[in-house]
């Protein structure tokens, strides 16, 4: 096995950590873009909203059935795959001037997007120590966070100055660039064993997961809140390049550094967890989410970015602590456990954009504290689920 500080972990680490940048760099691309793209095909919100949606759709849906083809396939011909196809549809996205035209192959760059996302930490689990999955999961996780905030900030920035095609086509070159390193970096595996059970079958132990309310409400739970924590971001972006603020989209787009809390927090929550439960940091992340949305109601820069900050910190709290709370509580087959948390949290993300701006457009961000309010109930309300199953299951608390 792979073990700490030999030339095999550095190689494998930096390889998995730069095809996250990647992967969610372009997963994160056109959210800065939004509102510009709603100017420019003159369409309210909630239909420029599709070109993001329809990414974080795609993935959601075909997280799990990557992973269980991969089984077959391997996991580095896997994570290969998925990079090599990103900087093509990159391409394409550069060539359609038809707003339906950029959400289609928006979702397809999801359905690649997900190759990677569903298959990196199964990889990492069969080719590492113990030891060294835990310090290159950290590596790997604070990537995916890197990633995103440097597809939004070069999205925004790149995309108001040159144009949105400029920005795609900028993005398709360096995945390329990219992947040719992570190809020549990552160790071919030496621990993969293909899986002899039938497609089939190993779709009913996936599906078999969602009859455990253990591990169901900790997937509704993370849903409802990457519903509200992405799509609260789309909105501020909508909030600010409008009248009384009029920003430019470069200067709205740094907006997206409060996820640094959000690094911050997820960091924090292991201790968190052994130290109070995870069922109280998840009760706790939620409300000091709920108190970042209600702040940012303040009509002033500094509050809104303080509102941010806080939905960031809350939101990645309750984040780490469900998706943790599935892989260890599901009984076998965790990968497929782990995707199907994954699906519930990208496909609320992409639904709970609609909902938001819905919200946005109908009462400005009074609407969209009604929204929140709401779904933040449904958070509160699956965390005591989860408090109520059988004392024995509670491994974790």
């Amino acid at each position: 096995m792979i073990e700490p500080g030999t030339p095999d972990y550095r190689r494998a680490s930096r390889a998995l950590a730069l095809g996250s940048l990647l992967v969610f760099a372009n997963l994160y691309l056109f959210q800065p873009l939004l509102p510009a793209l709603a100017t420019q095909f003159a369409v309210p919100s909630t239909q420029a909203n599709w070109v993001h949606a329809a990414t974080t759709l795609g993935l959601a849906l075909t997280l799990v059935p990557w992973a269980l083809m991969s089984e077959r396939w391997g996991r580095r011909a896997t994570l290969l795959l998925s990079l090599a196809l990103l900087p093509v549809l990159g391409v394409a996205q550069a060539l359609v001037s038809d707003l339906v035209q950029l959400a289609l192959l928006r979702g397809l760059m999801g359905v690649v997007l997900a190759g990677f996302v569903a298959v990196a930490v199964a990889y990492m689990a069969e080719e590492f120590s113990p030891v060294a999955l835990a310090l290159a999961v950290g590596a790997y996780v604070a990537a995916n966070s890197l990633g995103g905030i440097l597809g939004r900030v070069y999205g925004g920035m790149v995309g108001d100055w040159l144009g949105w095609k400029s920005a795609t086509l900028g993005l398709a070159l360096a995945t390329a660039v990219g992947t040719a390193l992570v190809w020549r970096w990552l160790p071919a595996p030496r621990r993969f064993t293909p899986s002899p059970a039938p497609f089939g079958r190993r779709c009913q132990d996936a599906l078999a997961h969602l009859k455990s309310p253990l591990l169901w409400w900790a997937m509704l739970l993370g849903g409802l809140n990457f519903a509200l924590f992405v799509n609260q971001f789309s909105v501020m972006g909508f909030r600010l390049v409008a009248p009384p603020h009029q920003l430019p989209v470069a200067l709205v787009s740094l907006i997206f550094l409060c996820y640094l809390t959000g690094t911050l927090t997820s960091r924090l929550s292991g201790r968190w967890s052994l130290r109070f439960g995870p069922r109280s940091g998840m009760t706790v992340g939620t409300l000091v989410a709920l108190a970042g949305a209600l702040l940012a109601r303040v009509e002033a820069v500094w509050a809104m970015v303080l509102g941010l900050l806080l939905i960031s910190a809350g939101a990645f709290l309750v984040h780490a602590l469900a998706y943790a709370w599935v892989s260890q509580h599901a009984r076998g087959a965790k990968a497929s456990a782990t995707a199907l948390y994954l699906v519930h949290y990208y496909l609320g993300g992409s639904l709970g954009g609609f909902w938001l701006l819905y919200g946005w457009e109908q009462a400005g961000w009074d609407g969209v504290i009604l929204g929140s309010g709401l779904l933040y109930g449904g958070m509160l309300l699956a965390v005591a689920r989860l408090g109520r199953q059988p004392q024995g299951a509670l491994l974790a608390d």
